[in-house]
């Protein structure tokens, strides 16, 4: 009997909700994809308006950075890692980028390429605490973001940097054009362009099987041949590359360069990754399903706010999100072949 008539015989012998478990977690994208498309039903029934071009175009754009940052969020949690510090890094590279331009400084293209350099160097500090001394990614990340916090915030004396004082090429992430009826930025090309190149890494080279592998399993990783640490930094500092690029995303999305925007940006970007079904635990997961997570919540939160729902509940409801996309996490890991 060949291998696939053996698990075609082992799937016959599942009840109903063993094989949907099974092809949950074969393809992790399938369940964020199933809530955005009732998302989209439930709220354009409470509101047309919800479907309308403006309404969608809108919802990508505000998700855009969010998204970006959630890439890289992704590949270190597909190593059982996480990373606090996203947020941080992105406002150094960006509050950096900004001041270096600043009426007239520095070349606007030499000024990003600066704040994406920042990103790197924090990423190599990451993975390097992490791998050369061991530190667990949750403490190291906790603690370098209060140091680029800090860093950030007295580089630029805690002023904003406006629009108007930036060369074009800073500001041209936030320059829209139209797509049929849909008016969409440079920077969700960008980010869809990201997506598209870290997915071809992920499933098509020996460097994504390797991250996945160090993520279901270091030892066994090791054991295989495969330099654990080097995957590691090589995460920690493609993720910082991430974070950088970003910056200038966000500059284009704001308007401005604020120390104090995306606030929130740890917990967003993780919850993106969540919702679209990357497993925290490691090895499980895929950069179409974080692109998923973060549209669920744009989606969320443009769907509600156009049914006149209180901001509060929509907290609530991407918070409920975030343990049921966990539970289920929990509950496809315990797969049984």
């Amino acid at each position: 009997m060949s291998t696939t008539a053996a698990e075609q015989f082992a799937l016959r012998r599942h009840s109903p909700l063993q094989r949907v478990q099974h092809l949950l977690h074969g393809h992790p994208a399938i369940s964020p994809l199933l809530v955005l498309v009732l998302s989209v039903i439930v709220f354009t029934s409470l509101n047309q308006r919800f479907a309308s071009p403006n309404s969608l175009s809108l919802v990508l754009q505000q998700v855009a950075v969010i998204g970006a940052l959630a890439v890289g969020q992704t590949l270190i949690i597909l190593t059982a890692g996480i990373d606090l510090s996203v947020g941080a890094v992105t406002i150094l590279a960006m509050m950096l980028s900004a001041k270096l331009a600043e009426g007239n400084g520095i070349p606007g293209v030499l000024a990003i390429l600066v704040g994406i350099a920042v990103g790197i160097a924090a990423g190599l500090l990451n993975g390097g605490l992490v791998t050369r001394i061991g530190l667990p990614p949750f403490i190291v990340t906790l603690g370098t973001l209060s140091v680029f916090t800090a860093i950030g915030l007295l580089y630029s004396k805690g002023q904003s940097v406006q629009q108007v004082d930036l060369p074009a090429i800073v500001n041209w992430t936030g320059e829209t054009f139209a797509v049929g009826r849909f008016r969409i930025t440079v920077g969700v090309v960008m980010v869809a362009v990201l997506y598209v190149v870290v997915g071809f890494a992920l499933a098509n080279t020996a460097w994504g099987r390797h991250v996945y592998a160090v993520g279901d399993d270091k030892e066994a990783a090791r054991l295989a041949g495969i330099r654990v640490d080097r995957v590691l930094l090589s995460v920690y500092t493609i993720a910082g590359a991430v974070y950088g690029l970003t910056a200038w995303i966000l500059i284009g999305r704001a308007g401005a360069a604020s120390p104090n925007a995306i606030t929130d940006a740890n917990l967003e970007s993780i919850t993106a990754v969540v919702i679209g079904g990357t497993s925290l635990f490691g090895g499980r997961g895929a950069v179409l399903g974080t692109l998923l997570g973060a549209l669920i919540v744009g989606s969320f939160r443009s769907g509600l706010s156009l049914a006149g729902v209180d901001d509060q509940y929509r907290v609530l409801a991407v918070g409920l999100l975030v343990l049921l996309a966990v539970a289920v996490d929990q509950w496809i890991r315990r797969v049984k072949a």
